[in-house]
């Protein structure tokens, strides 16, 4: 995690495009993984999946990445969440014409 106040990571993650509000229980992403656009997101996160199948790391490194990992797939869900509801919106609206 960061140094930064919990008041800036909640900011940063509240402006971040097409992001549905957080589970109660889910600690804001990092500022760094919440800018990500969802390509950017995926990138990152194939990528962090390739080096834990190499299996070269240690213990310590194994597990940092699957917990990069992990807010990686988090942000890309938010994408798709946020894409999926503005695609509801927009058949709603168009259904209402």
């Amino acid at each position: 995690m960061t140094d930064q106040p919990q008041d800036a990571r909640t900011t940063a993650a509240a402006d971040a495009p097409l992001q549905p509000a957080a589970e109660a229980d889910e600690q804001p992403l990092p500022e760094d993984i919440a800018a990500l656009s969802y390509e950017a997101a995926r990138d990152q996160l194939v990528e962090v999946v390739r080096r834990l199948e190499s299996g070269q790391g240690g213990l310590e490194e194994s597990i940092s990445l699957w917990e990069r990992g992990e807010m990686l797939a988090r942000r890309c869900q938010q994408w798709l969440d946020g894409a999926r509801e503005r695609l509801d919106h927009a058949m709603a609206a168009r259904g209402e014409q």
